[in-house]
C-alpha cells in the first residue's frame, strides 16, 4: 500500500533520524485502516505547508522527554505541528502597562496556563492568585530583560531539555472529532514508540496531557517508559498540579539565558 503523497512529502520537515521511522509508522496506520490516510489527504487539516511532522525536528537520538498533547490548534496561523507551540505568538509579554501576558498567549488558553504553571513553579506566583497585579509584576520583571520574551525561545529552551512536543492527534480537523482522529494515529504512535523503546537509553520520560493522550496507554509498549499524566493544560486546574511543578520547575524554561537543569 502506497503512502498518500501529500504526507509522504511532509516527511522532509522531519530530522533525518526520524523519516525510516515515520514512514513505517504510516505503513503501520494503512495496514490497520487502508481507507484513512488517502481519505486525509484529500481533506483539509492542519497545521498546513507540510508542517505534519515538524516535531521530529529534534533528532532521535537527542530525545530525552515524549510530551503528548491532544491535538494541533484549531486555527490555521496557530498550528505549528508542534504540540502547543501557537505560531500566532510572537512575544510572550504584554507591552501595555499594567499587562500581564500578551494578548496571543491569553487566547492559546494552553500556552497561557502552562506560563502561568511555570511561573507558580519558581515561586514568582502564588496558586491562588496568577492574574491582575501579581500577573502585571511579573510582565514587568520579565520585559527588564529576566525571562525569555518569545514563544520561539521557549520551544529552544524546550528542545534543548529534549522534548518531543507531540499530539496524540497530529491533524485537527473542525467536522472530525479529535478523539477520533487520535484513534486513527495509534499504530503510527505504536512504532514511534517500539523505536524509541529499542534505541533510546535511558527510556524516555513520557508526559501526557489530558484524556486523548492517555490513550496512548492503550499501546503495551508504553509500559517501557516512566509516565506523567496530568489533566490537559486547558483546564486551570493543570496550573496548581504538583506534579507538572516537580517535572518542569528545575528546569526554569522562563528564565533568561540557559537553563540551570
Amino acid at each position: 500500500m502506497t503512502i498518500p503523497a501529500p504526507i509522504a512529502d511532509a516527511l522532509a520537515r522531519a530530522h533525518a533520524s526520524w523519516r525510516p521511522i515515520l514512514r513505517k509508522g504510516l505503513e503501520a496506520m494503512m495496514a490497520a485502516d487502508p481507507a484513512y490516510l488517502p481519505a486525509l489527504a484529500q481533506d483539509h487539516y492542519l497545521p498546513t505547508e507540510q508542517r505534519l511532522f515538524a516535531a521530529f525536528a529534534l533528532p532521535l537520538d537527542q530525545v530525552r522527554y515524549v510530551l503528548v498533547g491532544e491535538g494541533p490548534y484549531p486555527r490555521a496561523e496557530s498550528a505549528t505541528g508542534v504540540c502547543f507551540m501557537d505560531g500566532a505568538v510572537g512575544s510572550l509579554w504584554s507591552d501595555e502597562a499594567g499587562g500581564g501576558l500578551s494578548k496571543p498567549v491569553n487566547k492559546a488558553t494552553s500556552l497561557r496556563n502552562f506560563m502561568k504553571m511555570l511561573l507558580v513553579a519558581d515561586g514568582q506566583l502564588a496558586p491562588d492568585n496568577t492574574a491582575g497585579p501579581a500577573l502585571a509584576a511579573v510582565a514587568e520583571r520579565a520585559r527588564q530583560g529576566g525571562h525569555i520574551q518569545t514563544l520561539a525561545q521557549m520551544q529552544e529552551k524546550l528542545t534543548t531539555q529534549g522534548f518531543l512536543l507531540l499530539n496524540a492527534a497530529l491533524v485537527f480537523r473542525p467536522h472530525v472529532a479529535p478523539a477520533r482522529d487520535a484513534k486513527a494515529w495509534l499504530p503510527f504512535f505504536e512504532t514511534v514508540m517500539a523505536e524509541l523503546a529499542r534505541l533510546a537509553e535511558p527510556a524516555p520520560v513520557v508526559v501526557l496531557w489530558g484524556k486523548i493522550a492517555e490513550q496512548l496507554n492503550k499501546l503495551s509498549v508504553m509500559k517501557g517508559f516512566p509516565q506523567v499524566c496530568c489533566e490537559h493544560p486547558y483546564n486551570l486546574s493543570f496550573i496548581g498540579n504538583t506534579a507538572m511543578h516537580g517535572l518542569f520547575g528545575p528546569m526554569r524554561l522562563l528564565a533568561a539565558g540557559q537553563s540551570l537543569a
